[in-house]
């Protein structure tokens, strides 16, 4: 098991973005506000070309945070062996200062969905997912970070609440937490709960990187507002205001900025970097 009361790695306690390959020009000339920089693992799992050569560039002058989408780490069938050994080849290479992987299934026997889906909380899950989360930082030499899901159902089985769930894991494995704040405002809107309880209850102190995104805004069938954790809109401004409250309670800490769809130009997703730098020099070191 890796350390249960980790030091994390040391991604600055700034805004980083997720990169996008149309801002590379961007980035080299004039990065903003922006310090760091998140790739998703699935992404550059190739044999290399033009997407290897300009990480190699940007890894020489940012931190590189390596997001998993496709493990499955609560999928209920074992990892499958040559995503990792991928994950661990692109690791090697390219040495991110940190990995990270969601609190979700995406899988099921061999077949690959494109949505990170929810579990139940109880004592078999809890199991499986310290048991996927130790094979995973045993393959690859090095300690990761689970994010929280967005959700848009609660399960009558779960017996954990989120926060706890979350805590117990890492407390079992020794890895870190990623705080996604919009998942959590996303999921508090969806559940009926206070976004603040949530953040109350969380392991603040595991946490080594934040994420805020946009999110999209429908109804349910009986009228109530539902959110769609969706990448593909500036951050709102209640999710800013829980960012506060979060920073107010854990101190300052790396902020990314997720924009997956419908992705910006380079002056509109480093005006969101920027607006995380002014919120983070509000909260004292």
């Amino acid at each position: 098991m890796f350390d249960a009361n980790p030091r994390f790695p040391d991604l600055p306690n700034a805004p980083g973005v997720g990169y996008k390959p149309q801002h590379f020009q961007n980035i080299m000339d004039d990065a903003g506000s922006v310090q760091w920089l998140e790739i998703h693992a699935e992404n550059y799992m190739g044999a290399g070309g033009r997407p290897h050569a300009q990480m190699r560039l940007l890894a020489e002058r940012f931190a590189i945070s390596v997001h998993g989408v496709g493990l499955s780490i609560g999928g209920e069938g074992p990892l499958d062996p040559e995503h990792l050994a991928r994950l661990k080849h692109l690791c090697d290479w390219l040495q991110p200062t940190v990995f990270s992987e969601h609190l979700a299934w995406s899988s099921h026997d061999s077949a690959f969905l494109n949505d990170l889906l929810p579990l139940p909380y109880t004592a078999d899950t809890l199991t499986r997912v310290a048991s996927h989360i130790d094979q995973l930082q045993n393959t690859i030499g090095r300690q990761m970070m689970l994010e929280n899901p967005s959700s848009y159902l609660a399960f009558s089985e779960s017996t954990w609440f989120e926060p706890d769930f979350l805590r117990e894991v890492a407390n079992r494995t020794g890895c870190g937490l990623l705080l996604d704040v919009n998942n959590v405002f996303v999921s508090a809107t969806n559940l009926n709960y206070d976004p603040r309880d949530y953040i109350a209850a969380y392991p603040l102190e595991k946490v080594g990187e934040i994420h805020l995104g946009g999110h999209d805004e429908d109804e349910d069938e009986h009228g109530a507002p539902l959110l769609i954790d969706s990448h593909g809109k500036a951050v709102v401004d209640p999710v800013w205001a829980l960012l506060d409250h979060t920073l107010a309670l854990s101190g300052p800490r790396p902020i990314l900025i997720e924009w997956d769809n419908d992705v910006p130009g380079w002056p509109e997703l480093n005006a969101e970097a920027a607006r995380a730098a002014a919120a983070l020099a509000k909260v004292p070191a």
